[in-house]
């Protein structure tokens, strides 16, 4: 029973609360800096893959090059030709994740290029929930349990205008 007064302690007054939606894919989509800064990341992105599929190239050489002399080699040579057969395998995994680890340089770079804009929509959202007097903004472009929302509580065009770009 107390259970039940508590729920309904919390849900009661959760009725009277405003709430807006917010579409955040619209709001990135018109958002010229943010196209610029993915089209970089994307570049980048292209430029570091290349270069560790290149190590992977080179090590596969490596293998195929061994295994086509593998009947002239001494074993001492063998041994030398498996190390760098591997040393160029870990240098190509070490790259990789230096460069796409969760903590790498691509991680970084979306961080320091998205990260000011991100915080900028933030910035712009919560003035408008403080400056209406919405308790609750959803994303709708994330939320998959939204079913139907009414296009009068979306307020993505309203934050857009607030960043500077009006539509």
């Amino acid at each position: 029973m107390l259970i039940l007064l508590l729920i309904a302690g919390y849900i009661l007054p959760a009725g009277a609360q405003k709430f807006a939606l917010v579409d955040m894919e619209y709001i990135l989509k018109n958002i010229p800096a943010y196209e610029r800064a993915n089209e970089q990341l994307n570049q980048t992105s292209k430029k570091w893959q290349a270069e560790v599929e290149a190590l992977n190239q080179q090590a596969q050489t490596l293998y195929k090059n061994y295994q086509n002399e593998l009947v002239f080699l001494s074993a001492e040579q063998k041994k030398q030709r498996e190390q760098a057969i591997l040393d160029k395998e870990k240098e190509a995994s070490d790259l990789k994740k230096k460069y796409f680890s969760p903590e790498g340089e691509l991680y970084k770079k979306r961080e320091s290029l998205i990260g000011p804009i991100q915080d900028e929509i933030y910035t712009a959202v919560k003035g408008v929930a403080e400056q209406r007097g919405f308790a609750l903004i959803l994303d709708r472009a994330s939320d998959n349990g939204i079913v139907f929302a009414s296009p009068t509580i979306d307020i993505s065009n309203e934050v857009l205008a607030k960043l500077g770009y009006s539509k």
